[in-house]
């Protein structure tokens, strides 16, 4: 009796602190979509949901261990399995989706270069779509990841030798073969004069 009493203690506790991480999760939906950044107000409705979800199915698990309700509890073991379930649906496709584009060594280059036909199909008729690319490029050109690569590297060597993140690498500079064309004032000078 004192097993059982200190496994329903154990899953009250656990729900209890779920519920509260999934109240956070909902609030910071909607701090979310009071920005009028595009880009977090798309994400609005799948982290509030993402919320919704968790904060129900612990709701479920921590009446169920406080009143002792085998049908809540079982209706918490079914919502747990499939949402176990589904992020492994999740994780498989996104391995399957970008399993390929492992990235081409750039010679003289520590980084590696992404091209889109390395992915899958699916994935590349997604971003295909001009209003899907879109979103997407007005969200890369806000963020952090492209605008900072001229403050972080001053020279060309420096920028070859550094290890870019792939969505650096990809999508914050053109491909190698026309770098020459579209390199920074400052590197064009720096090779000009010899101080790479």
């Amino acid at each position: 009796m004192a097993g059982s009493s200190t496994s329903t203690f154990v899953i009250r506790w656990i729900n209890f602190l779920t519920m509260i991480l999934a109240i956070l999760v909902v609030g910071f939906g909607f701090w979310m979509s009071t920005h009028n950044d595009e880009c977090r107000r798309s994400l609005t409705i799948p982290v509030m949901g993402l919320g919704g979800v968790i904060f129900l199915m612990s709701l479920a698990g921590f009446v169920g261990a406080w009143k002792n309700i085998s049908c809540l509890l079982w209706t918490y073991l079914i919502m747990l399995f499939v949402v176990l379930v589904a992020i492994m649906v999740f994780t498989v496709l996104a391995f399957i989706i970008t399993n390929t584009g492992t990235g081409h060594a750039v010679p003289g280059s520590r980084y590696k270069e992404y091209r889109l036909q390395d992915y899958s199909s699916w994935f590349v008729k997604q971003l295909n779509d001009t209003d899907k690319w879109t979103h997407l490029r007005s969200c890369l050109v806000k963020s952090d990841d492209c605008n900072s690569l001229s403050n972080r590297y001053k020279t060309l060597k420096q920028y070859k030798l550094a290890e870019l993140t792939p969505i650096e690498s990809g999508c914050c500079r053109p491909p190698a073969e026309y770098a020459p064309c579209y390199l920074p004032v400052y590197f064009e000078r720096a090779v000009a004069f010899n101080r790479v």
